[in-house]
C-alpha cells in the first residue's frame, strides 16, 4: 500500500510539474511588445438580444510590466470612457476607469477586479494575464478542439486573496500544442452555480504572432445561459511605436 501511495504521489508531482511548464510557455508566448487594435464588444442577453460597442485597445510591454488602455468610441452612452491597467508578472495589478459623465477617474481596487467590466461577461481581472505562480496546476489529459490537439490543465488558486481578486475557485483550460494559445477555458466562480465559458473561435497569425480575433465569454447560472459577450478584433498591428501618453491617467481622460 505504501509503495502504491508513493507511486501515486510521484505521478501527481510529475504531471503537476509538466502542467506548470506548459502554462509557463503560455505565459511566455510572444504577444508583441506593442499592439493596437479596433474592437467590437457584442453584449447578448438571455433572450438573444444584442447591443454593440466600439473601442480601441493599445498595449505596451516593458519587461515584467504590461500597460493596456481601452478607449470607448460608440455608442453615445459609453463614448469617451477610458480604461487603463498596469499588469505585473508578480504582485498586484493597478487599474483605473475614467467615467466622462462624472469627469472622474476611479481606481479599481483588487477586491473589485472580479466585477463585470462595463456590463460585459469579462471581469476587470479577465483583461489581464494571470500571475503564473498564483496557481497550482494539474494536467488532466489531452483532447482535440476544432481539429487542434490540446492539453487540458486545471488551475487552482493558491490562496484566498487570488480567489477574491479573480472571483474564480478553479479554471480548466485547453492549451493548443502548436502555439500555446488557450483555445477554451471553464472558469468556476466563487458564487456557487455560476460558471463562465471562454472560447476563442478565430485565431490569426499576424507578423509571426498568434492573435485571437474573436472570443466569447458565456455566463451560465445553474447550467442555463444567462448572458454572453463576444469580442471581435480587427486592424490589429504589432510592434509599432505608440504614444506613451496613451498609457497614462491624463491620456485616458483626454481620450482619442
Amino acid at each position: 500500500m505504501r509503495v502504491l501511495t508513493a507511486f501515486a504521489l510521484l505521478l501527481a508531482f510529475a504531471f503537476g510539474n509538466e502542467a506548470y511548464e506548459i502554462m509557463k510557455k503560455v505565459d511566455e508566448r510572444d504577444k508583441g511588445n506593442m499592439m493596437s487594435a479596433r474592437m467590437r464588444m457584442i453584449l447578448i442577453d438571455g433572450s438573444n438580444k444584442s447591443r454593440e460597442r466600439l473601442m480601441w485597445q493599445f498595449r505596451k510591454t516593458d519587461g515584467d510590466l504590461t500597460k493596456k488602455s481601452i478607449f470607448f468610441v460608440e455608442p453615445a452612452d459609453v463614448k469617451s470612457t477610458g480604461f487603463l491597467t498596469f499588469d505585473r508578472k508578480e504582485g498586484d495589478d493597478d487599474q483605473w476607469l475614467y467615467l466622462p459623465s462624472l469627469k472622474k477617474t476611479k481606481r479599481i481596487a483588487s477586491s473589485d477586479q472580479s466585477g463585470s467590466f462595463m456590463g460585459s461577461d469579462f471581469s476587470y481581472n479577465d483583461l489581464n494575464d494571470r500571475n503564473l505562480n498564483d496557481y497550482d496546476y494539474v494536467l488532466q489529459g489531452e483532447r482535440a478542439i476544432d481539429g487542434a490537439s490540446c492539453w487540458i490543465i486545471e488551475s487552482t488558486p493558491k490562496n484566498e486573496k487570488v480567489i477574491k481578486t479573480t472571483g474564480y475557485v478553479k479554471m480548466i483550460s485547453a492549451v493548443r500544442k502548436d502555439n500555446y494559445v488557450i483555445a477554451r477555458a471553464v472558469n468556476y466562480e466563487e458564487t456557487k452555480g455560476r460558471v463562465k465559458f471562454l472560447e476563442v473561435s478565430k485565431l490569426k497569425l499576424i507578423d509571426g504572432i498568434w492573435q485571437p480575433m474573436e472570443m466569447r465569454m458565456t455566463l451560465r447560472r445553474e447550467n442555463v445561459v444567462a448572458h454572453s459577450t463576444v469580442l471581435v478584433f480587427d486592424e490589429v498591428r504589432f510592434n509599432q511605436k505608440l504614444d506613451g501618453d496613451l498609457f497614462t491617467l491624463r491620456g485616458i481622460e483626454r481620450g482619442l
